[in-house]
C-alpha cells in the first residue's frame, strides 16, 4: 500500500478505479453449492445446501443430539431436499421442527430433527408385501392399455378437498395404489442403479398420482430429478416423480389417485421418460411390491 501512494495523483485515481470496478462485476451462485473453502460460507437457490461452516468455538446447532435416532448430521453437498427425501419428510416440516430462520443456509456438522417432535423414532412396524409382475420393455415399446379405469379429468383439478383420512392417522394398508403412467416400463427396480421404475412415452404424456396424498415438494431443486414432485401418503410412505417437462400441482396441495400432476418430458434425462420411486420411511423400495397387477 506504501508504493501506491508514491503514485501521482491521476495514476493513483485510475488504480482505485480498476479496482472498484472489480468488485462491483457481477456473480451468480451455481445452482448447487459445492462446499467451499475453509472458513467460508455461502447460499443456494436450493433449499438448504450444506456449505463449510467458519470455525468457531460455539457447538453447531443441534450438534448434542448427533447419533440420536430421529436426527441427521448435515454432510457436504446435502440439501433439505435431499435430506427430507431421504428420511421420508417434508422440507418445509424439517424446517419447522428446527426452528431454522434461514432454509437456504445449512452447515456441514449441523444435527437436523428428521422425524416430527414426540414421535418415537424406534417404535417403527413393518409388514412384509407381497410382490407383483413388471413387465420390462425397452424405451421405443408400444404403451400398454391403462391399468386403471379412473381418467386424469375425474380427478379433482384443483385438489381443494382434504383426504377422507388425515395422513398422519391412515394405516399403511389402508393405500389404493394405482400406475403412475399408462407407458411401458423401460427399466425395473435395482438398488443400486434406479431406485424406482423408468416408464418411457411421448413428451406430453400425463403423469398420474399413484395415490391420494399431499404434495410435499413440486420444483426442480434436486440434482439429477429435473421436474420434480414429492407426494407423502401416509407417516410411512411418500411417493416421486422426476424428469417431467411440466408440473400441474403446487407444494401442500391434496391429489387425488389417478389425478394428472404432470406431464412426461425429459428435464435432467437423456430421453423423455418418468422416474418413480416410492420411499417407505426415506428408504427406496420396489414400487412393483405396491403397484397392482396390469
Amino acid at each position: 500500500m506504501q508504493q501506491l501512494f508514491r503514485l501521482p495523483l491521476l495514476g493513483a485515481t485510475v488504480v482505485l478505479m480498476a479496482l472498484a470496478g472489480c468488485q462491483n462485476t457481477p456473480h451468480r451462485a451455481p445452482v448447487e453449492d459445492r462446499p467451499v473453502g475453509k472458513g467460508s460460507t455461502a447460499q443456494s437457490s436450493i433449499p438448504g445446501t450444506a456449505v463449510t461452516p467458519a470455525p468457531e468455538s460455539k457447538p453447531l446447532p443441534g450438534a448434542e443430539n448427533a447419533g440420536k435416532p430421529g436426527y441427521y448430521t448435515v454432510k457436504p453437498g446435502d440439501t433439505l431436499i435431499r435430506i427430507a427425501m431421504d428420511n421420508g419428510q417434508g422440507w418445509r416440516d424439517v424446517v419447522r421442527w428446527n426452528g431454522m430462520e434461514n432454509p437456504n443456509l445449512i452447515e456441514v456438522g449441523q444435527v437436523l430433527r428428521v422425524v416430527p417432535p414426540g414421535v418415537d423414532p424406534t417404535a417403527v412396524t413393518t409388514k412384509p408385501l407381497a410382490t407383483s409382475k413388471v413387465e420390462t420393455r425397452p424405451l421405443d415399446g408400444k404403451s400398454p392399455a391403462p391399468a386403471t379405469t379412473t381418467a386424469a379429468a375425474s380427478a379433482p383439478a384443483s385438489g381443494a378437498t382434504a383426504p377422507a383420512v388425515p395422513l398422519a392417522a391412515r394405516d399403511d394398508d389402508d393405500i389404493s395404489w394405482g400406475w403412475p403412467s399408462s407407458g411401458p416400463v423401460a427399466a425395473g427396480f435395482d438398488e443400486v442403479r434406479n431406485k424406482g421404475l423408468a416408464f418411457s412415452g411421448k413428451a406430453g404424456d400425463p403423469v398420474f398420482a399413484a395415490a391420494d396424498g399431499r404434495v410435499m415438494y413440486a420444483g426442480a431443486g434436486l440434482r439429477g430429478y429435473g421436474n420434480m414432485i414429492i407426494i407423502k401418503h401416509s407417516t410411512n410412505y411418500l411417493t416421486a416423480y422426476a424428469h417431467n417437462q411440466t408440473l400441474l400441482v403446487k407444494e401442500d396441495q391434496v391429489v387425488r389417485k389417478g389425478q394428472k400432476i404432470a406431464e412426461m418430458g425429459s428435464s435432467d434425462a437423456d430421453a423423455v421418460r418418468l422416474h418413480f420411486e416410492v420411499r417407505k420411511q426415506g428408504k427406496p423400495i420396489d414400487p412393483s411390491r405396491l403397484l397392482p397387477a396390469r
